[in-house]
């Protein structure tokens, strides 16, 4: 109550700071005012504990659709048996040992805080740890778990059926993270189509289930595609207002007009999907954890999954089970439109305050602008049963007026369920021993070949290939948030001294136009490559020295881990997922012997960036022995999705605990 007082009382104050350039109409993706009366909505109920029982309990099976075992294929149904049967107890967990297939391990659970009461009834509490099923313990070098979830991903893009950025490679790779640790996993998606020649759908195959979601005034017929691969449930909603070229959100005309509607589609559909869709010969059922990501499945915490779960399943008695877990990976995008919309979602009227968002008077078009919208990223945060950011910095950063969109205020009152975990990065993709992209393989043990890599990037930009210039790169958009302008500030001052940058991106035409104009002027030193090309992406991460990353906000950022699995060194601003990733370099520490995988600096201007900058490039060229203990550690770091699982099945069981919301 006190967290919800101080952010009434700053209700009249929150402003977002003007420095972030964000576009003022009520149409983009970037709200700027909570209403005092849309913090009311913050409120929730203090978790409860729930005390440890004596059961052994099935969860829903956690094998995907296509497995074998022979769990695999049994309803979902909780098990117990009686703790008054002590020897019955240890048959019936001898002969599940003795029967059951790996894969079947993870679907059983085994309370460890009911050793006291176990030990009372005449049972060893050791013997019972030591068996196959029972293990408490979920090790780091466990590949499979002990409380399997039915996990459901809603995303408006995956990769590798439609990415336009970090968003689809996450609900790309961490689905199949979990799948491999036991979990059931579906990933919801639209059925983006292009035309007769798109054939990024082609291994998914109609599901023969039809839906009727009632919204936007109609009754809209959408259909199920399905593909089992990798472990995981691809399912891909399909419609005709998903059948257009560009990309998820827009062509090059701009934001498509009828997003709103298409991804309200998306959270209806994704609701239904687990309890119409018999994948593998049964259902996914009404206890699921609903991962929501970014403001295109905010409506799934009211629509009954939590919006919708709340204000369309609960009410009724479905998805009481389940649970629904917001990730943020770009506050800055939140879905606002037109307050009158809110009709049109399909939602209760009485869950208008859920999404209610206001304007300040400076930011609305004309005197009779009310400044009324609806944000469906906001409805999400109001009603969400937990909240994972992208990084832990992130997590901070956004309760912060800076950070916080015009959301800190109502992100602070939340504070007590909001966690941050670092993505992880394919592992596969990005390796430097078998990467096809690069001139010359090399590991941690043996780096020779990064030289190798280093000569051929020199020659295919047309530098002088010498091995003792420290070589500069920059990957990323070209706009304000990935701050190209401080290193157009910078390089000036930078190419007085003898070394090379190259630089990869498109946006901004300003910036596209500088880099034109400093390849010119510079033409020994500079190298601007306008566009992208995953080719020249890698051999840029494989070939620099230094990589640079001067962004205002970074939710995780991706480039930095790959340039440290790729033993380049990343020079970064010190923000979100940046400042948890890269461990500033202490020659110092550990005994002489060093440590940390980079370098950091704030704030983010010139003069910061260039003093930094000065101690890698000096680092480089005079410490060869401290230049590569920071290469080797980088390489050495672990960014798999393996870890970023584990801390996401902590998130989940704590989802669990909790009550839902209603």
């Amino acid at each position: 109550m006190a967290a919800m007082l101080c952010c009434s009382s700053r209700a009249s104050a929150l402003l977002l700071n003007t420095s972030f350039g964000i576009s003022f109409s009520t149409a983009c993706s970037s709200p700027f005012w909570l209403s005092s009366s849309a913090l009311r909505w913050g409120s929730r109920q203090q978790p409860q504990q729930v005390p440890g029982r004596l059961t052994l309990q099935r969860h829903s099976p956690a094998v995907s659709g296509g497995a074998l075992s022979q769990y695999s294929r049994m309803a979902a149904a909780e098990e117990e048996v009686s703790s008054s049967d002590p020897a019955g107890l240890r048959l019936w967990l001898e002969g599940r040992a003795s029967t059951q297939d790996s894969a079947a391990q993870s679907l059983f659970a085994f309370n460890p805080e009911s050793a006291v009461q176990l030990e009372s009834q005449g049972l060893d509490y050791d013997e019972l740890q030591g068996s196959k099923l029972a293990r408490p313990d979920l090790a780091e070098s466990s590949r499979s778990t002990t409380n399997a979830f039915n996990i459901v991903f809603v995303s408006s893009e995956v990769a590798p059926y439609s990415k336009s950025g970090g968003l689809g490679d996450v609900c790309g790779s961490l689905p199949v993270a979990l799948a491999s640790r036991g979990h059931r996993v579906m990933v919801v998606s639209p059925r983006y189509w292009s035309g007769p020649g798109d054939t990024r759908y082609a291994g998914a195959y109609d599901a023969q289930a039809r839906i009727k979601v009632s919204c936007f005034d109609g009754e809209n017929e959408v259909a199920f595609f399905h593909e089992y691969r990798a472990g995981v449930d691809w399912v891909f909603v399909d419609h005709p207002s998903y059948h257009r070229p560009g990309t998820p959100y827009g062509d090059t005309r701009g934001t498509f007009g009828d997003n709103q509607f298409r991804f309200t589609l998306l959270c209806h559909a994704a609701c239904e999907a687990p309890l119409v869709l018999p994948l593998g010969g049964y259902t996914y059922g009404e206890k699921c954890v609903f991962i929501a990501n970014d403001w295109h499945a905010g409506l799934i915490p009211i629509t009954g999954c939590c919006s919708i779960l709340a204000a369309k399943y609960r009410k009724h008695g479905v998805h009481r089970d389940s649970r629904c877990i917001l990730a943020i990976h770009n506050l800055s995008h939140q879905g606002v439109e037109p307050a009158t919309t809110f009709g049109s979602l399909g939602l209760p009227s009485d869950w208008y305050g859920a999404l209610e968002w206001v304007f300040p008077n400076w930011a609305r078009k004309h005197a009779l602008d009310k400044g009324e919208a609806v944000n469906h990223l906001k409805g999400a945060v109001v009603t969400a049963d937990r909240i994972l950011t992208v990084s832990q910095g992130y997590a901070w950063e956004i309760t912060t007026q800076e950070g916080g969109f015009g959301l800190d205020g109502l992100l602070r009152s939340r504070n007590s369920v909001i966690n941050g975990i670092t993505n992880g990065v394919d592992v596969d993709q990005w390796n430097p021993a078998t990467d096809k992209y690069i001139a010359s393989q090399y590991t941690p043990e043996d780096s020779s070949g990064k030289t190798d890599c280093k000569a051929a990037l020199q020659k295919e930009l047309g530098l002088s290939v010498r091995p003792d210039v420290p070589l500069i790169g920059f990957i990323g958009r070209l706009d304000y948030q990935k701050g190209p302008d401080v290193i157009q500030a910078a390089l000036p001052e930078l190419l007085t001294d003898d070394v090379q940058m190259v630089m990869l991106g498109s946006g901004e035409p300003s910036i596209e136009s500088w880099m034109s104009w400093a390849e010119s002027n510079y033409k020994d030193k500079f190298r601007g490559w306008v566009g992208f090309s995953e080719a020249i992406a890698h051999q840029i991460t494989a070939g620099c020295d230094i990589l640079l990353m001067p962004s205002r906000f970074e939710p995780c950022g991706l480039n930095q881990l790959y340039a440290m699995r790729y033993g380049t060194v990343p020079v970064v601003h010190s923000t979100g997922g940046l400042r948890d990733t890269v461990e500033d370099f202490n020659p110092f520490a550990n005994g002489g012997q060093g440590v940390g995988t980079g370098w950091t600096f704030s704030p983010l201007s010139k003069e910061p960036l260039m003093q930094t900058l000065w101690t890698a490039i000096a680092t480089y060229r005079h410490h060869k022995s401290a230049w590569m203990g920071i290469m080797k550690r980088g390489m050495s770091r672990d960014f798999s999705w393996d870890r970023a699982a584990l801390q996401y099945e902590r998130v989940f069981e704590w989802a669990m605990i909790d009550p839902p919301y209603v």
